[in-house]
Formats: structure tokens, C-alpha cells, sequence
């Protein structure tokens, strides 16, 4: 579903049974803050995809750097992720949140700034901000709602999907209410700081149930201890394969697919339409694939079905990217919902002890990311060199063929346990 399955051993810090149940003063704060931060994670970089053409233009960039503008938050994602632990336990989950909401907002304010230097600065900004969203959230959901971390697992990946979804199909529309491209991007730096406000009396909340006591029982941290061997087991190297590019996929073509459209003839509007509602379509595929891959004992039939969407969506996009665009977007939809999901799902499940799953889970993000870095402006690179994306998009098709390899080694019903990895 979302990163919650894998990154709660590590993005929060463990407690005692008598820990409070509940660290702000009402669980329906606490949801609303959930509910708006996770709004945040995907916007300001779904934003940027229907204006590129227009930023690209201002600024005169290349298809090359133009692509760097979603490559730069991916890129930074993955650079950021390993400090967040170190952060979290020095000061808490709930101050590295409100902290990244505010870096949030910094990030997309400096991305309009005159001066392309500013465009770029703040989308390394804006990744930084998100990677300490994306490892502190869910430790936070699983540990604030113990007894529903299933349920708010899935209402806060869906509410990241939504953020992702409003920002692509507001981003044209607001583009012409506040008069250009600058107005549209930096109008999301208003949710990022109301959402930090929101989140402000989770901090208090906090400040006033923390116990001395508490602070030996959660120094200890076994599950972010070093299992020598972990960067040498095949299964691992899968699974951060197939993560990393099911990630390359998503991002690329989020980068790219209405400039796809558009460069055949689609108008602005409606392809912003189609990208919008092929973030919608990710919501199916979030929540159905990792609950169908944790009803079954290998989850290789799965991954044939995720990369066959991105397989079939990518060839529809050569053949017939107008005709079939509909058709395309909602098995692109699927596969980057469904794909990524699957690949949170096959960490946990491959995992014989939360260690271990906390070990999967650095590495392949940190993996992850950076395979995915390459995808938006490799893409780029060849469509500037070659003045067409039957090359970039039929590279895509081989990416798929790699992800189906290295997705049904992952998906075969193995476990990796501390004994292994030592």
C-alpha cells in the first residue's frame, strides 16, 4: 500500500507497554493532521508535470534538463532517507514531521524564484522534505493507531494518491487563475503550511506526554542494528531491483506522459485530465494488490500482472498514444499503484523478523531511489537526441522485462531471516 508496511521499525521509536495509547490530545486531531500531511507527500511533484512544457519554455531547458526537475526530488529521496532514523530518535517523530512540512513549503517557495538555479535548488529541497515524510509518517500511524494500522494504512496511502491526484488536475486550471506557472506551483506551499499548523498540537502533545522513563526504554534500537550480509543476498538485491524499477517506471512517466500526449497533438487540458485520472486509477491498485499478495503464499502471478499493465500501458503509448490514451492511463494507473504496492508488500513478506524488514527496507529505498533517478532524465536525454519517444519509451519496455526477472525471483516464497543475513 504505502511505506507504512516497511518503515515503521525504524521511523518510530519502540515503547514499552505502558506507553501512553496516544500521544496527541484527541485521536480525531491526530487524524486530521495524518490526512493532511499525507496530501502533501506527492503534490509538489505531481504539479510540476502538466506545466513542464511551459517552465521548460520560460527558462529555454532541454528535454534533458527539463527531465532533472523530477529527477532531483526522487534523486535527494533517496540521498535524505538514511539520516531520517538518527532524526527521529534525537527528536522525535512528531518535530521531524511539522520540520518537514515547513522544509516542504521553503522548497516549493524557492522553486519560483527568479532564476533556474531557484527551480532546481528547490526541487532538491522538496525532496529532502518528502524522504523525511516518507520514512516518519508511517511509523507514526502504526504507532498512534495500533489497533487500525491496516485501516489508517490505507487511508493514508490513498490520501497521498489524492494529494498526487488534485495536484495534476488543478495545476493547468490554477496556471490560469493566478496568471502563469509560478502562481500554480506555489500555491501548494499554502497546504504544506496548513497542514503544518494542523500539525502543531501533535508537537505539544508530544512536548506534554513525554516521560523520562521512557527515553531508556526506546534508545535501544535492534531493529536499525547492522545484519552483516544483507548487501549480498540475492533475494535482497530482487527485491531492491524490482522496487527500484517499478519506482523508474512511476516516475518517468509522471515525468513525462503528458508531454507524450501533448507532443502528439492532445491539448494541455485534456492531457492533464488523463494524467490525473491515471493517478486516480492508482487507488485500485494501492489497496487491492497488497491485500491479494498477503492471501497468497507466492506472489508471482501478481507481479506478472504489474509489469504485463506497464508492459501493455508503455506499448499503447507507441502505437496509439491518442487514440488508446484512456485505455493506456488506466493500466499505467494500476501498475504504478498496484506495482509499488506490491513491492512494500513482498518486503514485509519476505521478512522472518522486523529487523530484517527494517534492513529491506533501507536498503531497497535507498536503492530504489536511485535506480528511479535515472528514469526521468534518461528519458529526457533520448528524446532530445533522438526528436521522438519511440526510443525512450521502448527502453521503458526492456525496464519491464528486468522488473518481471527480478519481481518472480522476489515473489518466490522465501524468507530472509537474521540468521541468513548474518
Amino acid at each position: 500500500m504505502s511505506h507504512s508496511m516497511i518503515d515503521a521499525p525504524t521511523a518510530a521509536p519502540t515503547t514499552s507497554p505502558s506507553r501512553p495509547a496516544r500521544i496527541a490530545a484527541h485521536p480525531v486531531t491526530a487524524l486530521v493532521g495524518i490526512l493532511l500531511v499525507s496530501l502533501n507527500m506527492r503534490a509538489a511533484l505531481s504539479a510540476v508535470s502538466p506545466l513542464l512544457t511551459d517552465i521548460s519554455n520560460h527558462y529555454g531547458l532541454s528535454s534533458t534538463a527539463g527531465g532533472l526537475l523530477t529527477t532531483f526530488p526522487v534523486l535527494f529521496m533517496g540521498v535524505t532517507a538514511p539520516f531520517v532514523p538518527k532524526l527521529v530518535r534525537r527528536f522525535g517523530p512528531e518535530r521531524v514531521v511539522l520540520l518537514a512540512l515547513v522544509v516542504l513549503a521553503a522548497g516549493v517557495g524557492l522553486r519560483i524564484v527568479s532564476g533556474s538555479w531557484a527551480l532546481f535548488a528547490g526541487s532538491m529541497v522538496i525532496g529532502a522534505a518528502i524522504a523525511l515524510l516518507n520514512v516518519t509518517m508511517p511509523g507514526l500511524v502504526k504507532r498512534d493507531f495500533p489497533d487500525r494500522a491496516a485501516t489508517m494504512t490505507g487511508v493514508y496511502g490513498t490520501s497521498m494518491i489524492v494529494g498526487a491526484t488534485l495536484a495534476a488536475a488543478l495545476s493547468v486550471p490554477m496556471e490560469h487563475a493566478f496568471g502563469g506557472w509560478q502562481g500554480s506551483l506555489a500555491s501548494w506551499s499554502v497546504l504544506a503550511l496548513v497542514s503544518a499548523a494542523a500539525w502543531l498540537p501533535q508537537v505539544v502533545g508530544a512536548k506534554s506526554a513525554k516521560a523520562p522513563a521512557q527515553t531508556p526504554a526506546s534508545a535501544p534500537t535492534p531493529a536499525t542494528a547492522h545484519l552483516p550480509g544483507m548487501w549480498r543476498h540475492p533475494l535482497a538485491w530482487q527485491l531492491a531491483i524490482y522496487m527500484g524499477i517499478m519506482s523508474l517506471l512511476a516516475y518517468t512517466l509522471i515525468a513525462w506522459m503528458p508531454t507524450v500526449l501533448n507532443d502528439h497533438g492532445m491539448s494541455r487540458g485534456t492531457a492533464a485530465l488523463i494524467f490525473a485520472f491515471c493517478n486516480l486509477v492508482q487507488i485500485a491498485g494501492a489497496f487491492l494488490v497488497p491485500l491479494a499478495a498477503g492471501r497468497t503464499s507466492s506472489q508471482g502471478k501478481l507481479v506478472v500482472l504489474m509489469v504485463g499493465c506497464y508492459a501493455v500501458g508503455i506499448g499503447g503509448l507507441i502505437v496509439a498514444p491518442v487514440a488508446g490514451a484512456w485505455i493506456w492511463a488506466t493500466l499505467l494507473g494500476l501498475g504504478m499503484g498496484g506495482g509499488f504496492g506490491l513491492a512494500m508488500a513482498l518486503i514485509v513478506l519476505r521478512s522472518g523478523s522486523p529487523t530484517v524488514a527494517s534492513q529491506l527496507s533501507g536498503m531497497s529505498q535507498m536503492v530504489g531511489y536511485f535506480i528511479a533517478a535515472c528514469g526521468p532524465v534518461g528519458v529526457g536525454a533520448l528524446h532530445q537526441a533522438t526528436h521522438g519517444w519511440t526510443l525512450p519509451l521502448s527502453l521503458l519496455l526492456v525496464c519491464c522485462a528486468v522488473a518481471l526477472v527480478a519481481g518472480l525471483g522476489a515473489g518466490r516464497r522465501v524468507t530472509l531471516r537474521a540468521v541468513e543475513a548474518q
